[in-house]
């Protein structure tokens, strides 16, 4: 035994002048459970299957708990994770009708190998039977396995980095770069903002021109269903395919897209007008444009009108591209508008 104030040698971790822990003495261990929530959420939403029946797509994750950490003990990775997850699913029938019901995983562990994962579907209790359960049950069941072994993967990949510490006469600890572990395809709207002079301020002071353009487009469905596709947030998730964030009230914000797009409510009246501020991320700092959308009933389908204003200079045309392309377009091929 050691002698008081000596230290028991067992647990003296010898260190260089940089304070590198040589020889992976101790136990070194880095939390990752908030980027395993947000990961597995961006997987999740984005899973769609689509079969004779109709279309499937998680649409809302109502439960994820758990944690995740990775551990290294002289030299050798220890990776561990427990989950739970409960996700909503929106079907769409072929004859366009919609069902909704709920997908459960109740054991995604380290102890656990994908194929022996517990991956329950059902419909919501006030749901009447249909084939599109099927289609979950096989088609959605394997999408989401495939999505869960994915995220396995790629915690093992991206946090392996740093944790595999320095021998006494091994190398030089390399340096770490900082850079954000979750590796998603970014969606592009518009290239980097060019600032001139004109009525807008880009943040230093520098004032930009803008433009003003306007889009039209018509949809095969009502005018209730098509204002509630752009302010429920369910919805919304549907059709980009991503986690999203709508808060459809007045001074409401909402985030979408990865986060390329933001902004606020700042009129809603239901089933016929929305107006908001709206800004693509890489546009100056703190400056928005604003877009108008007014839905009139055309009997069996319904006209949208969309005002653009205050877009910068030079973003015009990309600006419409994007719109056009990851709202029209992403709306009519998700719903069958």
């Amino acid at each position: 035994m050691a002698k008081w104030g000596e230290g028991d040698p067992r647990w003296i971790v010898e260190e260089r002048a940089d304070a590198t822990n040589v020889n992976n003495w101790h136990w070194t261990e880095r939390d990752v459970s908030g980027w395993s929530s947000e990961r597995l959420r961006q997987l999740l939403l984005a899973v769609r299957v689509e079969g004779p029946e109709g279309i499937c797509q998680l649409t809302d994750i109502s439960k994820l708990d758990g944690e995740a950490s990775i551990n290294n003990r002289k030299g050798k990775l220890i990776f561990f994770y427990e989950w739970q997850l409960r996700a909503s699913w929106l079907g769409t029938s072929s004859g366009g009708l919609k069902y909704r019901g709920t997908i459960e995983v109740l054991n995604l562990s380290d102890e656990n190998d994908m194929d022996d994962l517990d991956i329950s579907v059902s419909l919501c209790k006030d749901q009447p039977d249909t084939p599109l359960l099927n289609l979950m049950k096989k088609t959605g069941v394997n999408e989401v396995r495939r999505v869960l072994g994915e995220y396995i993967r790629q915690l093992r990949s991206e946090f392996s980095l740093g944790m595999i510490l320095p021998t006494a006469d091994g190398p030089k600890r390399p340096q770490e770069t900082k850079k954000n572990p979750i590796q998603t395809s970014k969606t592009q709207i518009s290239p980097a903002p060019r600032c001139s002079s004109s009525s807008a301020s880009c943040p230093t002071g520098v004032r930009i021109s803008t433009c003003t353009f306007d889009l039209k487009e018509t949809f095969q469905t009502s005018v209730d269903e098509l204002y509630r596709t752009f302010v429920n947030q369910e919805f919304v998730q549907v059709f980009t395919r991503s986690a999203a964030v709508v808060d459809a009230r007045r001074g409401g914000r909402f985030q979408l897209l990865d986060g390329n797009i933001s902004g606020e409510f700042t009129q809603l009246v239901p089933d016929r007008r929305i107006e908001m501020r709206w800004r693509f991320r890489t546009w100056p700092s703190e400056h928005y444009a604003t877009i108008s959308l007014d839905l009139e009933d055309q009997g069996d389908e319904t006209e949208l009108r969309m005002e653009c204003r205050g877009v910068p200079a030079g973003e015009e045309d990309s600006t419409r591209e994007g719109l056009n392309r990851f709202y029209f377009q992403a709306i009519k091929q998700t719903f069958g508008y």
